[in-house]
């Protein structure tokens, strides 16, 4: 990937975060929320760092990063593309629109970019309806979007 996270540096901050929370209850969520901060994902690697560390139970840290969306096995990309799929952009031709972008940046949903620039997410009502078919790119919301649309709002971001 593009941007190295699994430095040293980040290591050692989420050892810093570990000797904060340790022994504390509840200490799980908020130890892979700031991992999930640090290193943009709560790979296994890191999960296992959260274990040996908090001494709990690995397949407990799992259960915890998979039942919750806000965490992600892997690193995203620079670039956070995310295509709602509920119904109305769904009705609306959001499946064309993620095939587009799929076909364009050469990766499947949930997959991020060989340079670590872009992850296409399928995501579910964002509560912009009367925008639909829409997709974010980050932070920023894109409405009304068609798949003849993708070549140039990918450019903005290239």
């Amino acid at each position: 990937m593009g941007r190295e996270v699994f430095t040293e540096e980040n290591y050692k901050k989420l050892d810093e975060v570990i000797q904060m929370y340790k022994g504390k209850p509840g200490a799980l969520m908020p130890v892979l929320n700031e991992a999930q901060k640090i290193f943009g994902c709560v790979s296994l690697d890191i999960q296992k760092e959260i274990s040996y560390g908090l001494n709990i139970p690995l397949a407990e840290i799992y259960g915890v990063a998979t039942f919750y969306s806000q965490f992600s096995l892997q690193p995203k990309g620079e670039y956070v593309i995310g295509v709602c799929l509920g119904t109305a952009c769904y009705v609306k031709g959001s499946q064309d629109i993620v095939n587009e972008i799929s076909k364009k940046l050469n990766i499947e949903a949930g997959k991020t970019t060989e340079d670590g620039k872009f992850t296409l997410v399928a995501t579910r009502c964002i509560g912009a309806c009367g925008l639909a078919p829409v997709l974010t790119v980050n932070e920023e919301v894109y409405g009304k979007i068609k798949a003849d649309d993708i070549d140039s709002l990918i450019g903005k971001y290239m």
